[in-house]
């Protein structure tokens, strides 16, 4: 019987083992359901603290605590599913942070330390913006920059204090750190200022000049040389005449009026023609000027003379006929007073040797017209009406 007995009790416990998980009875199930209760009975008391906390607590500090959990609420609403605070909302809580003590109990968005982030932060920005410069330096243009920099790539040998000379020289007011500050920097290694090719090139032409003979048909078909000497500084004639007996003598007093009173320049171009005598290339040494000879048939070699020849010809000669030597010396001469005082020069930028005033409206209403060449040419100037 006692075999039996087990056989029996062990085939009797057999099928509960082969029973559902559902229909098995949990051996917790108790202790969980007590842990359940407890945990109402613990939301519901923590709830019936509260109530009566509330009850003894101020109008004023229930209102901030509503106004709390309504902002709360309202963001839930309006941001989810993934509710984030706006600008507005962090301004609030640090306004409620500074109006109440227990702003920390209805909490729940974000951690306590964020609000008190955002209260630093906010601080930082109000006294940044209360102490923000209202003096002190006018700012700089952008036209003042850029006008700077000009000045200091144009005039690479000067500093802070030339420069600043001259924009108060233009009314500009500004201060001499201010000009070294926006000045260009040359960079480490990098060569000693230096003027450019062109303005090296125009300090020595001012030290030269050029000068040449050219051919003028008469009307009895005579042939009558022209002389003509140009600086090569501001392209102005400095002597024009012409002759029908170019002997050395002859030449050598046109050199002797071309430089009067040591205006000689250092240099001379000229070409290889046989009128430069010894007698001549004596002469130039006398006066201190040393002779630049172009190379034979290389006419480009003295441009300058060789281009004012050309505008003698195509202004004057190619519209007139010369009768004879006093004619011709006569309308060289009205040229030379032309082209020095009143004709404008693509090199001088549009300006003639003698420099000419801008005559604005201030001048006058009405333009006249002033005869140049015996009316072969015109000059317009601005008179009072």
């Amino acid at each position: 019987m006692g075999a039996e007995g087990v056989e029996v009790g062990e085939h009797a416990r057999l099928p509960m083992l082969h029973q559902p998980a559902r229909d098995r009875a949990c051996p917790n199930s108790g202790l969980l359901a007590t842990v359940g209760k407890n945990g109402k009975m613990r939301v519901f008391v923590k709830a019936l603290v509260e109530t009566l906390r509330s009850a003894l607590r101020s109008r004023s500090e229930l209102a901030l605590e509503n106004l709390a959990l309504r902002q709360q609420l309202a963001v839930f609403r309006e941001k989810r599913p993934s509710p984030r605070l706006a600008q507005g909302d962090r301004i609030f809580w640090v306004v409620l942070q500074r109006l109440w003590q227990g702003w920390r109990r209805p909490l729940c968005l974000v951690q306590p330390a964020t609000v008190v982030k955002w209260h630093r932060l906010g601080f930082r920005l109000f006294w940044r913006w209360k102490s923000r410069s209202r003096a002190g330096r006018p700012r700089v243009t952008p036209e003042l920059r850029v006008l700077i920099r000009r000045m200091a790539e144009a005039n690479p040998t000067w500093g802070a204090p030339p420069i600043h000379g001259e924009l108060l020289k233009l009314g500009v007011e500004v201060g001499q750190t201010t000009v070294a500050r926006y000045m260009p920097r040359p960079g480490r290694g990098a060569p000693k200022p230096s003027p450019t090719w062109r303005n090296f090139l125009r300090l020595h032409l001012a030290e030269s000049a050029g000068m040449d003979f050219f051919v003028i048909p008469t009307a009895t078909f005579g042939v009558l040389l022209g002389f003509v000497v140009v600086s090569h500084r501001d392209r102005r004639i400095l002597h024009l005449n012409v002759t029908a007996h170019p002997t050395e003598e002859w030449t050598k007093q046109q050199l002797r009026d071309a430089f009067p009173w040591a205006s000689a320049p250092r240099y001379l171009h000229r070409d290889r023609d046989k009128l430069y005598s010894e007698g001549v290339r004596a002469t130039l040494t006398h006066l201190g000027i040393r002779e630049v000879p172009s190379a034979a048939r290389c006419p480009w070699q003295n441009p300058y003379a060789e281009r004012v020849i050309g505008s003698i010809r195509r202004e004057l000669l190619d519209h007139v006929v010369v009768l004879n030597e006093a004619h011709a010396r006569r309308l060289l001469r009205e040229y030379q007073r032309y082209y020095n005082a009143s004709r404008t020069h693509l090199s001088l930028g549009k300006d003639a040797p003698e420099t000419r005033e801008v005559q604005g409206t201030g001048h006058g209403a009405k333009v006249i017209e002033l005869r140049e060449v015996f009316g072969l040419h015109h000059r317009y100037e601005r008179r009072a009406a």
